[in-house]
């Protein structure tokens, strides 16, 4: 999840699943095997990219790029499983699969997979809204993701996260609240596309941090919302501390 992989790193979370995270391993496995085609397609990838991957300024300007909506829509979908190296693909797919189990327990499988698209849809949403003229190809799982880490926040305060801690050159490890834990993530996020935006205007490529700022936001909301009115009650269960 881009620059918070490189200060803080979760290992596993304290609450195990009650059903086998069904919909998280195949999100994980799509993921795996669309990076596997972008490999295949060498010198081609970047045009590939141009073309299906979402774009701020075709969503907002069809017309311009002779597109419809609905093409927009499939590539906001089809973008979220698609990485730009090894390191953003590791990186999404592990927090996914610490924290996707349990939001997907507490929602079920088709539920899980709606909100996983609908909180990708908003990352990307977010993230044009700041670079509406932006041409840039926008690609990755970390919005969707994030949107899972804001639901975990909302329904899971009580777990705990074992993370790896990196302090300058060195490294330690701790067991971290978890809503500690997404705090600090969130605001890493914040901080970093705040900076981003007053040093390049929001139009350039790199890390979309905006996306991860709306996913989160999103999944939060949805998460109150589903909680509020009764459609998921998570139960809290006994977590496993460590030695």
């Amino acid at each position: 999840m881009g620059y918070t992989a490189r200060v803080m790193f979760p290992l596993r979370d304290s609450i195990p699943s009650s059903k086998p995270p069904v919909i998280n391993v195949v999100i994980i496995v799509a993921c795996v095997v669309a990076f596997f085609y972008e490999l295949m397609l060498g010198r081609y990838l970047e045009p590939f990219l141009r073309a299906y991957a979402f774009v701020p300024a075709r969503f907002f300007y069809p017309e311009a790029f002779d597109v419809s909506f609905a093409f927009n829509l499939w590539t906001i979908v089809f973008s979220m499983f698609l990485h730009g190296g090894w390191l953003h693909l590791i990186g999404n797919m592990w927090f996914l699969w610490v924290f996707g189990d349990n939001v997907e327990d507490a929602l079920g499988h088709g539920r899980f997979l709606v909100f996983y698209v609908l909180c990708g849809a908003a990352a990307a949403f977010a993230q044009a809204l700041v670079s509406p003229l932006s041409q840039v190809p926008m690609i990755g799982a970390s919005g969707a993701i994030a949107g899972v880490l804001g639901a975990y926040f909302v329904w899971f305060p009580w777990s705990r996260v074992k993370t790896l801690v990196f302090l300058g050159f060195f490294m330690t490890m701790a067991e971290l609240p978890a809503p500690i834990f997404l705090v600090l993530w969130f605001v890493i996020q914040f901080f970093s596309g705040t900076l981003s935006l007053a040093a390049a205007g929001g139009a350039g490529g790199g890390v979309a941090w905006f996306a991860h700022i709306g996913g989160f936001v999103a999944g939060a909301l949805l998460a109150w919302w589903l909680r509020r009115s009764g459609r998921v009650r998570p139960v809290p269960r006994y977590f496993t501390f460590w030695e």
